[in-house]
């Protein structure tokens, strides 16, 4: 049986419930997703400036490049909420890495500079975001 007193506690349990799923979604007021990447001269570039790449052996929503392959290319990992053609997976090792258009994204670590895309074609399984 509910009393008095306890009704205004459960109004705030499940008002806090509805803020905290809200926020998950980035639907808040405030808590907008921000786009993970960016498009710059017809390519996906991450948050500094650098190239973003797919890998064609990736399928079903799974990354297929760990271990020494994540070392050399490494994923784009969330920092947050994301939409629209944004979206996530959980990779092994159970960190978020960021999707477009459901590919997962990748940098090159033997690009230099924003700009250089140097991993484009590589093993003929690497392709430039776009």
């Amino acid at each position: 049986m509910q009393t008095q007193r306890s009704l205004p506690f459960a109004r705030w349990v499940a008002a806090s419930a509805a803020a905290i799923v809200l926020t998950a979604c980035g639907a808040m007021p405030g808590s907008q997703a921000t786009a993970p990447a960016t498009m710059t001269n017809g390519m996906l570039v991450g948050p500094n400036g650098m190239t973003l790449y797919t890998f064609d052996r990736d399928s079903g929503g799974k990354s297929m490049c760990n271990g020494q392959c994540a070392a050399n290319w490494p994923p784009l990992l969330a920092r947050g909420p994301v939409s629209g053609d944004f979206g996530l997976i959980t990779r092994d090792d159970g960190q978020q890495q960021v999707t477009y258009k459901g590919k997962p994204l990748y940098y090159w670590v033997k690009d230099q500079k924003p700009g250089d895309k140097s991993g484009d074609g590589v093993n003929n399984v690497w392709r430039v975001a776009k």
